[in-house]
């Protein structure tokens, strides 16, 4: 045993000079006292012939009664013939090693790597739902350690509370994380491969019967309150475009001379450019609605504040009005949305080709036939004759009169 030297009150007392001094306690141990305070335990020892020192911490984190217990830790391998020094090098390694292996730490090193890919908002959702569901329930797990059960009990817990589209992209995120694992090494099989999520039963928007577009455009005519209203359901049924899109339209987006509404990535549900041919009628439309609202950024801004969109409730609220509720008889309950529906229902009946249909209504890609969406201009021919003998049936039916 190491006979002590020093005690507490010497080294909680021990001053500062104007060069770096040690004292020592015993059996190698000494502190080494640095010219700007700082208080270090060191323990000198020889191993393999040669003379070494092991750092064991600084005061007063480590205590003197501490930095004992470490000497006598430090004497009992060398009795061993291991090397202290050593020793705690590769100890702290291992813990490095395993925090990098953790589930969070994999986790977050595939979200970086795939930033450049991915949209801001996008990326911001995926580590958002991360560290929202998952990484407080297994973050701090060697993902070498965690089995589908693991896994489920996430997805179960999220879909008690309702949310089974959080569920669903939560388990695709947590899919790929561990799919990217493999790929790196640190495990040889997916944990989540075979596991799913509850499907929300799909519930499709109230759409107009076919039957009843000539009806609900002559109803349209008689529509009062703000012309740009009216204006804006009229768009919407000459380019089937969702509400969203429709509503958020910028006059900078349109090309009267190519005739074509370029909508951005950015302002798509699909986040890919889409274009909508104009059709003549589409485009005299386009003209009284700039008599509206020329003078803004927007085709259809808010009430009460011009920078803003539309509310999707203004167009709905009108079409109520009308009657399309659900509550009056002899007329099918509509909402913006379901206009598309109707379009497409159409379309399809007149033999249009399906491709350059889904195309236009920028659906996501369904089936290996339908793979080739690649680019906005897709079937841009076949899309330029529909959308004109779309026109031409509305007109046919008195939508773009007064």
């Amino acid at each position: 045993m190491a006979t002590n030297k020093l005690t507490d009150i010497e080294v909680k007392q021990t001053p500062t000079r104007a060069s770096d001094y040690k004292i020592t306690d015993g059996g190698g141990l000494y502190l080494l006292v640095k010219n700007n305070g700082t208080k270090c335990w060191r323990l000198a020892y020889r191993f393999a012939g040669k003379q070494k020192t092991l750092a064991i911490g600084t005061y007063p984190q480590i205590g003197l009664k501490d930095a004992r217990k470490e000497r006598e830790n430090a004497k009992t391998k060398l009795a061993k013939n291991i090397d202290p020094s050593l020793d705690k090098k590769q100890e702290k390694l291992k813990q490095q090693l395993a925090a990098a292996n953790t589930f969070e730490a994999i986790a977050r090193d595939w979200w970086q790597h795939n930033l450049g890919h991915w949209t801001p908002n996008h990326s911001e959702r995926v580590i958002g739902r991360l560290e929202a569901d998952v990484f407080p329930r297994i973050g701090i797990t060697p993902i070498t350690e965690l089995r589908p059960p693991h896994i489920k009990t996430i997805i179960k817990r999220i879909e008690q509370r309702n949310a089974l589209d959080v569920a669903k992209r939560v388990l695709q995120d947590v899919r790929r994380v561990f799919a990217y694992a493999v790929e790196l090494g640190h495990i040889e099989t997916n944990p989540a491969r075979e596991l799913t999520s509850k499907a929300r039963q799909t519930t499709h928007r109230d759409a107009l019967p076919p039957e009843q577009l000539p009806q609900f455009i002559n109803d349209l005519t008689t529509l009062g309150g703000r012309p740009i209203t009216r204006f804006a359901i009229e768009l919407l049924l000459l380019t089937f475009v969702r509400s969203g899109e429709l509503r958020g339209a910028r006059w900078d987006e349109f090309d009267i001379n190519e005739r074509l509404w370029r909508i951005p990535a950015a302002r798509m549900k699909m986040k890919t450019d889409h274009i909508v041919p104009l059709a003549p009628q589409t485009l005299a439309l386009l003209e009284k609605i700039r008599e509206q609202t020329g003078q803004f950024e927007l085709l259809f801004p808010s009430e009460r504040r011009i920078t803003d969109p539309m509310s999707d409730n203004t167009m709905r609220r009108a079409i109520f009005r009308l009657g399309y509720d659900g509550n009056t008889e002899g007329k099918a309950k509509c909402v913006p949305h379901g206009l598309r529906t109707t379009a497409c229902s159409i379309l399809n009946e007149q033999g249009f080709n399906p491709d350059a249909i889904e195309r236009q209504m920028s659906h996501m890609e369904r089936n290996g036939v339908r793979a080739a969406y690649t680019h906005h201009a897709q079937y841009k021919d076949d899309r330029v004759k529909m959308m004109e003998w779309w026109a031409d049936y509305i007109t046919c039916k008195q939508l773009t009169r007064g």
